[in-house]
């Protein structure tokens, strides 16, 4: 078993694999009281007036407690966010470093921005986590990649997965769960979506080119097909061709 669910892990891609890993140790952290939540929230004044940056990283790496909420979005990241390192963004690790950033300056910019705004102001500054947006933003994301493919939810009933984003936003709000942080990471996503991928289909142009010093980190190789060389088959015998 332990063998088993070694071998999973080295098999993940490294961004998968180290945002996994980041996550799962905060977070465990933080439950055994090693780190304290409170150097670790999004607070805008402290980022600003104290230089605490590490807040704008860290608010993406705890999920809260240790339940089965966290459950759930560790599964998602382990999911979603390797199957669209593996097969969307395949060979282009840097491509794929560049959507989670563009989405954590999306989501922390959409609650900077709330905060500002009357009526409105309350509700954002209860976000102090933006963990559970970025992983829902990732689903979102490979949803909208990947819409024809048919799913179950809790053997319940089935659909495509053009509609887990939804699915999954009305299951947390139908167990009582703030559904505020899944929707910002629906918007962050459908961000992403339309300025990757069809804006440039519409225009030919692409606002979201990643930056060259973040290819530069990354020696992605195009993916290709082994083709073993001076292999030949043998021919089909003519009498077993027409035999009965």
């Amino acid at each position: 078993m332990a063998q088993a669910v070694e071998e999973w892990y080295k098999q993940m891609p490294i961004i998968t694999r180290s945002y996994l890993t980041a996550a799962v140790v905060t977070t465990v952290g933080c439950s055994l009281e090693i780190i304290s939540p409170y150097n670790l929230y999004l607070n805008p004044t402290l980022v600003v007036k104290q230089y605490q940056f590490w807040r704008l990283v860290t608010n993406f790496l705890y999920f809260r407690k240790m339940d089965l909420d966290f459950l759930f979005h560790m599964f998602f990241l382990a999911r979603y966010c390797k199957l669209l390192e593996e097969n969307s963004f395949r060979g282009k690790t840097a491509d794929f470093l560049y959507m989670l950033l563009f989405g954590a300056t999306v989501l922390t910019g959409i609650v900077l921005i709330g905060g500002m705004i009357p009526y409105l102001s309350v509700s954002f500054s209860k976000i102090i986590f933006l963990s559970n947006s970025l992983t829902f933003m990732m689903v979102y994301v490979w949803s909208k990649q990947n819409p024809y493919i048919h799913m179950s939810f809790l053997g319940l009933f089935t659909f495509t997965a053009a509609y887990l984003p939804w699915v999954l936003l009305g299951f947390s709000i139908l167990v009582g769960a703030s559904a505020w942080g899944d929707f910002l990471g629906m918007i962050a996503g459908h961000a992403y979506y339309f300025l990757a991928f069809v804006y440039p289909r519409m225009t030919a142009r692409h606002p979201l080119k990643t930056p060259s010093f973040l290819k530069a980190l990354f020696a992605d190789e195009p993916v290709v097909i082994a083709r073993p060389e001076d292999v030949r088959f043998a021919h089909v015998p003519f009498d077993e061709i027409h035999q009965d």
